[in-house]
């Protein structure tokens, strides 16, 4: 049996994925957002981020900044956001923001190291560069950036020059990711989304000239208008321009849930069999051009952080995808977003008018959170495993956990063995091994050990795993 993390070719087996394509959740935490719970507030959070480094436990910080604003709006986009060309409302967001990073930061006083950092949006490029290099600066004053840490912003190549890029270098970032979704003009009008190629590649050589340590491309498929020949076109144009990363997300049509949607005309929505060949041609394309599938939607070149950090086993999954730290404290900034401060999680308020009224009394701005149990611990010590690498060691969690794990999880194992007779996985006494057919469909896997989706037959509310 294999025990080594390995990029190793995975299949593509549509008709698997047929038969088990389902809704479910990406596990970019364990449990997942929707069980967290409004009893968990600001009181709760002071109370952990005061315990986190007793017993001489040492975690670094993460910083997650959420810049809501979008000029314009995307169809299919289902981030939390807020359409404008009003400026002033973007000014009056991030002097609020800096409210709460006044709030936040004493909390962290006694051990300020930040190694990683995200701004998404909505647009963080909505913003001047004067006015992101204002917040870096804010940002800075209250915690210790290191020198080597991973320091990332979204942008909207529409937003953007290569005068603009050469600022967010010079800020401190040293990590792009750029939008993209579809190249072809019929696609981008059907989701009003019209962004040239050539301004993207303007973008990305900019990025690269300017010292740029990793730049991320977004794709989606299933989006209205796309057919073969033309998501074949721009793949050849995104693989020529050669980014460290590539993103290709599953558009999921969720109207009822997300407004924008509505605008979208189902009628020219690829069918359900030509969204999988479409998936099956980016993993193609993108295999033979070289990249390494990360697992989920991601792929990277074989010498991207990302890809050494999974060969060497450090790989993490969290609220911003795969990432290489995998012991940092998350702290979330900004409306909606998500912190995890040691075995918790939390959440700001996910409207505006919330949000501000909140430090307008003072208080941290946390909605919701939830604190995790023994149980939930070492199903996302679980969770994590597979996500990340594929395969598991049944002894690091029986060690860690304190656990008999075939005893402990009896259940889900009995379960896995169905998944092991459609060739799935692979089941030993000491690992459980995900095959190369399998790691397409690793979020079926890891719903086997979500105890919650177990008790909940109510899984409409999140995507389709493929």
């Amino acid at each position: 049996m294999m025990n080594t993390v390995e990029h190793l070719p995975f299949e593509v087996d549509l008709d698997l994925i047929r038969r088990l394509d389902r809704n479910g959740p990406r596990y970019t935490s364990y449990p997942t957002a929707d069980r967290f719970v409004e009893a968990f507030g600001p009181q709760t959070y002071r109370s952990w981020a005061g315990k986190r480094n007793i017993g001489g436990i040492h975690r670094t910080l993460s910083l997650y900044v959420h810049l809501p604003f979008c000029g314009t709006v995307c169809f299919y986009c289902a981030c939390n956001k807020v359409v404008t060309r009003d400026r002033t409302k973007g000014e009056k967001y991030l002097d609020y923001l800096a409210r709460e990073i006044a709030l936040q930061a004493p909390l962290f006083k006694d051990d300020p190291a930040v190694r990683q950092m995200h701004w998404g949006g909505g647009t963080p490029t909505f913003f001047t560069s004067e006015q992101l290099g204002k917040l870096f600066s804010l940002l800075r004053a209250n915690f210790a950036f290191a020198k080597d840490g991973e320091y990332s912003i979204e942008i909207d190549p529409r937003t953007v020059d290569a005068a603009s890029i050469g600022a967010l270098h010079a800020m401190g970032f040293n990590r792009l990711s750029l939008g993209v979704q579809d190249f072809d003009p019929e696609v981008q009008r059907a989701v009003n989304r019209v962004q040239s190629a050539a301004q993207t590649l303007e973008v990305m050589a900019a990025a690269k000239s300017v010292g740029f340590l990793s730049v991320n491309v977004d794709l989606i498929y299933g989006l209205p208008q796309q057919n073969l020949i033309s998501f074949n076109r721009t793949l050849a144009q995104v693989i020529a321009a050669q980014p460290d990363r590539i993103a290709i997300y599953n558009y999921a049509h969720l109207p009822t849930r997300f407004k924008p949607q509505r605008r979208i005309k189902e009628d020219e929505l690829p069918s359900p069999e030509v969204k999988l060949k479409l998936l099956a041609l980016a993993a193609k394309r993108l295999t033979e051009a070289g990249y390494v599938y990360i697992g989920m939607d991601h792929f990277a070149k074989p010498g991207d952080a990302l890809a050494v950090a999974q060969r060497q086993g450090r790989l993490h999954r969290n609220f911003q995808g795969y990432s290489t730290q995998p012991d940092c404290d998350l702290i979330g900034l900004g409306v909606s977003s998500i912190g995890s401060i040691g075995p918790t999680y939390s959440q700001n308020y996910r409207g505006l008018e919330d949000y501000y009224a909140s430090l307008d009394r003072g208080a941290l701005p946390i909605m919701r959170g939830v604190e995790l149990t023994a149980d939930d611990l070492a199903r996302r010590a679980v969770i994590q495993a597979l996500m990340c690498h594929f395969m598991l060691s049944k002894e690091s969690i029986e060690i860690a956990h304190l656990i008999d794990f075939d005893r402990y999880f009896s259940t889900e194992l009995a379960e896995l063995r169905e998944l092991e007779r459609l060739g799935l996985l692979e089941l030993d006494e000491r690992w459980i091994s995900v095959t190369a057919k399998g790691r397409m469909l690793i979020r079926n896997v890891c719903m086997v050990f979500d105890k919650y989706l177990r008790h909940d037959r109510e899984v409409h509310r999140y995507s389709r795993v493929i």
